[in-house]
């Protein structure tokens, strides 16, 4: 997929992506390999690095850990709600 694809796929601009992907380069979390094959010889493969996989690994768990807790709070809140509509009845 080329930056141009990505921006597009990702709705922000080409100049946007080439700036985060510098920034993730930057961070260790993306490395550069050139197409050395390639006829297009700006042509390059980004692979994600084990550092990068494990944040990546990192973000996907703080998530889901504030998915649970927003479940949970959710859940706790219907059943206060239940409660108190259980008390407005009248049987």
């Amino acid at each position: 997929m080329s930056q141009r694809q990505l921006a597009r796929e990702l709705g922000i601009s080409l100049g946007k992506t080439n700036y985060c992907l510098h920034a993730l380069i930057d961070q260790g979390w993306i490395k550069v390999h050139n197409a050395e094959r390639s006829r297009n010889k700006s042509s390059c493969r980004y692979e994600i690095t084990p550092q990068g996989l494990a944040a990546k690994v990192e973000i996907a768990h703080r998530f889901l850990a504030h998915k649970i807790a927003e479940y949970k709070k959710l859940g706790e809140e219907i059943e206060q709600l239940r409660l108190e509509t259980r008390k407005r009845e009248p049987f």
